[in-house]
């Protein structure tokens, strides 16, 4: 069997059974792309390496320079093709003995509430009704924790109105990693950022597209926000605020949780609210809090040194 076939059928499994979105396959699709140049170069069949040609593969990895954290991502998913591929085609699994080296545990990078409240604030801009827009789409990464592509993917029909015995709540639907869908609940001043754009902005962006469109942030020709444009309306602010270097595509995300367990947050809650599927995910976020209890006591108990 050819690999690109056998590799086509996989990334098929990925996308039919599995249900994963269509960035995760792109990712899956570029790492066996990797693998397959590989194949190429020193001329084997895949059906016949061993464990030493899957070590060989994983030092080319290496000797192009690229992170620990990108290798071992490549390595993974070679091995879920050799899973696959020896289930369906019967072919030998030469990956059983390779172990991915271990990296150093990164605390996400949380900004504190002032910075937060900064970036958010620096999308106004008077004059500008484009700005409602983006002013909207900060408040909402904050707000609801989302992932910006998950935020790009949000149609004007997933905001709906939740009645509880505390009164109503505005409730967003999320569309996270395997089309799992969550919801999670708005505080008051996405709300009023998401009522202003409703009202003085959309409306006039809708209308530049002949055709009615179901996302809620619309771009300048009244289509679909993509997730590179999110991306740089939160880097046009990282820069109006001189966080530039300190604000990756999950910041809001980080914040997020990081705040809401500073806040006393049951670790549970903020894993639904997250999308989590394990909450082992979840607790790297407590190692933050952790570390803002240690420096606490550092500087203010007398026998900490």
């Amino acid at each position: 069997m050819k690999f690109e076939a056998a590799r086509s059928s996989y990334l098929d499994q990925l996308r039919i059974e599995r249900g994963l979105s269509s960035n995760s396959i792109s990712a899956y699709a570029r790492d066996l792309g990797k693998f397959e140049e590989f194949l190429g170069n020193t001329h084997k069949d895949f059906e016949k390496l061993n464990a030493q040609d899957l070590t060989d593969f994983e030092v080319s990895l290496k000797s192009r320079g690229l992170a620990l954290s990108s290798s071992n991502r490549t390595l993974s998913a070679v091995k879920g093709f050799y899973r696959y591929a020896s289930l369906e085609f019967d072919v030998l699994n030469p990956t059983l003995e390779i172990v991915s080296a271990k990296i150093a545990r990164k605390l996400p990078k949380a900004l504190s509430v002032d910075e937060v409240t900064r970036l958010i604030e620096s999308a106004k801009r008077e004059g500008e009704p484009i700005s409602l827009r983006d002013f909207a789409i900060l408040e909402l990464l904050y707000s609801s924790g989302a992932r910006v592509s998950e935020i790009v993917g949000v149609n004007a029909a997933d905001i709906s109105i939740s009645k509880t015995p505390d009164g109503d709540v505005t409730v967003l639907k999320l569309r996270g990693k395997g089309s799992k869908e969550r919801l999670v609940p708005l505080g008051k001043f996405a709300v009023s950022a998401l009522e202003d754009y409703f009202t003085r902005t959309r409306p006039a962006l809708a209308a530049k597209n002949a055709k009615s469109e179901a996302a809620l942030f619309l771009n300048s020709r009244g289509k679909r926000l993509s997730r590179q444009s999110a991306w740089q309306i939160v880097l046009d602010a990282a820069v109006a605020t001189g966080l530039e270097g300190r604000v990756s595509p999950h910041v809001f995300r980080h914040s997020y949780a990081t705040h809401l367990l500073d806040g006393g947050a049951d670790i549970r809650v903020v894993q639904e609210l997250l999308g989590h599927s394990s909450v082992t995910t979840t607790q790297i976020y407590t190692l933050i809090t952790i570390d803002k209890v240690r420096e606490s006591y550092s500087t203010a108990h007398p026998r900490a040194k």
